[in-house]
């Protein structure tokens, strides 16, 4: 196979296509590629296939996925835990109106704020529109960020009890003082307690987990343990395979697909840019999503109007707008008045956990062997190229060149030092008066 840029010809024109180079610029291919992408061709013996694409916040998989169903006649399955809402469109980053024409999109504006949405509703939901896109003859192109939707996804749906609103409510409200005053070693051990032996081997800080644990102890009498979690057992097969496997090593990917026990032909990547180039374009990225007067705050606002409450249900607890609406309580109880300091202590707690939020997504899908990692930062063109490449490929070995090659983990004391020295530099809220539009706002709308 080679690595260098190829052309490609599009499903939809026999004129070549515009080939995105940036996110501002497009480029021809240089030469024709006479095939289009079909499901349908595939021979019996093999396995359909299905795309993945993942990445921290921020990364650009959303115009990624997008390029490449344009280019291999996909659809786009949203495996984004924020975009299912209606109305959550700023903070969530969901694809324009035209982009949705242009490629469709499903399992985006699927329910009101107000409702709650699953890992297993997902999982059902997604691999429906997986079935209905391959049978049409398409490609399906799974793209987000959403790491427990993606497991599941892939691996299959754990044979684990499903908790009632009630027991959720429960729990959530049981853990809700101990997360939100960091005293996870007890929490801990009130999930130890109630019968979960094993929680004291979760990673700090996984209080999806933690909850969880609680949750199926409190639906079953058993600690999660006891049931059948298939990702579990590909992962145990995985590592009985090569004990001294490089973490780093671009190949990483081919082990956990070689499973026969998958029922689709999964090709997985994991879009990334260096961490520091990564937590400018974030802190850059919650600044336009103030800009105007439809930004987040906007949203924020509406789903208060809706008589929604920070932090209460999935959509409120989301990275940005919980923040957002968080700090609209605040203006409202001061009878719509802010001062910039408020603002500015608003905007830094927005952009840090978005920032630990992309953290938390590296080292998730960091465990997640299937994935091959790819340089952000590199040509979207080339990025394009080489997945359609692997796509077509029939020799089951897959590796990502040097150039476009990602490293999972961070490989030198400078690129430690540089991210611990890290401080934010806005590009549009810098002084004081850069706020005055939106104080302005508030005063309007939030007395």
């Amino acid at each position: 196979m080679s690595w260098g840029v190829c052309s490609l010809r599009s499903p939809y024109s026999p004129e070549m296509p515009l080939i995105r180079s940036s996110p501002f610029s497009f480029v021809r291919s240089r030469r024709p590629f006479g095939t289009t992408c079909s499901v349908s061709g595939t021979k019996k013996k093999n396995k359909e296939k299905v795309i993945v694409i993942s990445g921290p916040t921020g990364a650009g998989k959303s115009r990624l996925a997008l390029e490449l169903a344009k280019l291999l006649n996909g659809e786009i399955i949203s495996a984004d835990s924020v975009q299912v809402y209606r109305g959550l469109d700023v903070g969530s980053a969901k694809p324009s109106l035209m982009d949705r024409k242009e490629v469709p999109h499903h399992l985006v504006d699927i329910l009101h704020p107000s409702k709650d949405y699953s890992v297993g509703q997902f999982f059902e939901d997604a691999r429906e529109k997986t079935r209905d896109i391959l049978n049409s003859g398409r490609v399906p192109i799974v793209a987000g960020g959403t790491g427990l939707y993606l497991r599941w996804f892939i691996y299959g749906k754990p044979d684990v009890p499903k908790a009632s609103r009630e027991i959720t409510s429960e729990v959530y409200s049981e853990l809700m003082d101990l997360q939100r005053n960091g005293d996870w070693d007890a929490a801990v051990q009130l999930v130890v307690k109630a019968g979960d032996s094993k929680a004291q081997s979760l990673a700090a800080n996984d209080w999806y987990r933690l909850r969880r644990s609680l949750e199926i102890i409190k639906s079953s009498g058993s600690p999660p343990s006891a049931f059948h979690v298939p990702y579990d057992s590909f992962r145990e097969r995985s590592s009985s395979l090569d004990h001294s496997h490089d973490v780093n090593s671009s190949s990483d990917g081919s082990k956990e697909n070689k499973s026969k026990e998958l029922d689709f032909e999964f090709i997985c990547f994991f879009l990334s840019s260096q961490r520091l180039d990564l937590y400018r374009s974030i802190d850059f990225r919650c600044e336009d999503m103030l800009l105007g007067s439809d930004g987040i705050l906007s949203e924020a606002r509406w789903l208060l109007d809706n008589g929604l409450l920070p932090n209460s249900n999935s959509a409120t607890r989301a990275i940005g707008y919980r923040q957002a609406m968080e700090y609209l309580v605040m203006c409202r109880e001061q009878g719509g008045r802010s001062s910039p300091q408020e603002f500015y202590a608003f905007l830094s707690e927005f952009q840090k956990a978005s920032r630990n939020f992309a953290k938390r997504q590296m080292t998730w899908f960091r465990n997640e062997l299937i994935y091959h990692w790819l340089d952000a930062s590199r040509p979207l063109e080339m990025v394009l190229n080489f997945i359609h490449d692997a796509y077509h490929d029939q020799t089951g070995k897959l590796v990502v060149p040097k150039s476009l090659s990602m490293k999972k983990d961070m490989s030198n004391n400078r690129e430690i030092n540089e991210l611990k020295a890290y401080r934010t530099k806005n590009r549009h809220f810098i002084n004081r008066e850069d706020c005055s539009d939106i104080l302005d706002w508030i005063w309007r709308t939030q007395q």
